[in-house]
């Protein structure tokens, strides 16, 4: 079968010409046929671009300054012109229109027109809720994570790439219109070791029966491979279900009770079982990694993207921007670090990871290493309402235009290595002719404010994703 749409017709022709031959004379045979009708139907992820959110309509705005994703000025005024989902024109001249009932006409006011911002390391299904309530009821996190999600997008949030967590079905129903959100570009769920960052199992739940899966598996939130093969099993399974990316946490985690920073988890073998199977399916591997003997480990097995880096050492910087590796890094806020109780096994490893947050961006700057933003903000409601503020703490290492810039273009550019993959084909994180319309029209210059995208609530006035206008500050 080429489609779900073609399944769906031969299964209703079938049934239709010769009800009484499929269904009889043999009530296995029935169910066994339509019981594939369905299976084909309900489980295939789909590979086409989402259309259900997008418009048909015509948008233009007027009288804007655009900040492009790219250079670190704005333009002079100008006028874009968008139709359906992409931008069809950007001219300084008038763009004529026919002012049909789907047309419309946002007047900037010289205010400034930006893309919908990315934030490359986000957990969408573990925001909100503790680590025990993530893994507890599906039908209750699903419906957390959908308002989340909403939220996320009304904070300029036009994209994430989430890198951990059972967040398929979120995708989905975002892309069908069901429920407001960014684009998600899926890990599925953090492949670790036993006792590997991400293992969030208690010691009730040892030892691990053969075959047996915890609750953190069976809801896709973690799975747990000790081997190649298991680790090629995983991917797989990720893949399947629709993963535009893999992700495994090669070294210690802060979070998780029983990993310390210093272990190396994954081997040389596992990893590169990882790493085979991703690009057998012409996609790549990004690895959570603090230390240099876990970084190491995970360049040498082929992984393309490290998160995090903050225990890196300098000769370990070096031989990242060597060898050409994406480094995914956060400047995480101290309230994420104070969330952890003082004495607390989780509070002990903060304290010696933040230290690190600075050092790793001096290192990033001074090697020119290829370097992504993130927020990865877990369990916490509170922390995600302060998303563009954690963006806006870059100016600790970057001027307002070179932090945009990582969050727009930058995160674009690390998007693209899902390559077939890729669930959004087509240009995101830049105002340009052909890209998608995900637009930010702000109430003022982010290029010289920054903390401008720290309340969006005020400031963005416009907020439009795949050329849906999902808030107009302006409308009368």
């Amino acid at each position: 079968m080429n489609s779900k749409g073609e399944l769906s017709t031969l299964c209703g022709l079938a049934m239709a010409r010769n009800p009484k031959r499929i269904l009889g004379p043999s009530l296995l045979s029935a169910a066994i046929f339509i019981g594939l009708c369905q299976a084909g139907l309900a489980q295939a992820p789909s590979s086409a671009p989402p259309s259900a959110s997008a418009s048909d309509g015509v948008t233009l705005f007027q009288n804007v300054r655009i900040f492009d994703g790219k250079n670190a000025a704005l333009s002079d005024p100008a006028n874009v012109l968008v139709r359906g989902n992409k931008i069809e024109r950007i001219s300084i001249a008038p763009i004529p229109v026919d002012r049909r009932a789907d047309t419309r006409i946002v007047d900037g006011g010289g205010k400034t027109l930006m893309p919908g911002l990315i934030d490359a390391h986000w957990h969408a299904m573990l925001i909100r809720g503790t680590v025990a309530q993530s893994f507890g009821d599906v039908g209750y996190n699903n419906l957390a994570a959908g308002e989340e999600a909403t939220d996320t997008l009304m904070r300029g949030f036009t994209t994430v790439r989430d890198v951990g967590g059972p967040a398929f079905g979120l995708k989905r129903a975002i892309d069908e219109g069901i429920v407001k959100g960014p684009r998600i570009y899926p890990s599925g769920a953090m492949i670790t070791v036993t006792s590997g960052h991400g293992d969030f199992r208690q010691l009730t739940d040892l030892p691990r029966a053969s075959g047996a899966l915890t609750r953190m598996e069976l809801v896709g939130g973690a799975v747990v491979a000790d081997s190649p093969d298991e680790v090629r099993v995983r991917v797989r399974e990720q893949l399947m279900q629709g993963a535009s990316q893999v992700k495994l946490t090669a070294g210690g985690g802060v979070s998780s009770p029983f990993s310390p920073l210093d272990v190396t988890t994954f081997t040389g073998a596992e990893l590169r079982a990882a790493v085979e199977a991703a690009e057998n399916w012409g996609t790549y591997v990004v690895a959570h990694a603090f230390t240099p003997a876990a970084i190491r480990s995970a360049i040498a097995a082929g992984v393309k993207c490290l998160e995090h880096g903050t225990l890196m050492d300098e000769e370990t910087a070096q031989l990242i921007a060597e060898k050409g590796i994406w480094l995914s890094t956060q400047p995480l806020p101290e309230a994420l670090k104070l969330g952890f109780p003082v004495g607390s096994v989780q509070r002990d490893k903060a304290e010696e990871v933040w230290p690190g947050i600075a050092r790793t961006y001096e290192f990033a700057k001074k090697y020119k290493i290829k370097t992504a933003w993130g927020t990865d903000v877990l369990f916490s409601a509170a922390l995600a309402k302060q998303q563009g503020a954690i963006l806006a703490s870059l100016t600790r290492w970057y001027t307002p235009a070179e932090a945009l810039i990582m969050a727009t273009s930058t995160n674009a550019e690390l998007l693209q290595l899902s390559g077939k993959r890729n669930p959004y084909p087509g240009k995101l994180g830049v105002v340009e002719q052909g890209a998608f319309a995900d637009l930010l029209l702000v109430d003022g210059n982010p290029l010289e404010n920054i903390n401008l995208v720290a309340e969006p609530g005020k400031n963005f006035l416009v907020i439009m994703k795949d050329g849906v206008i999902y808030k107009n500050a302006l409308a009368k």
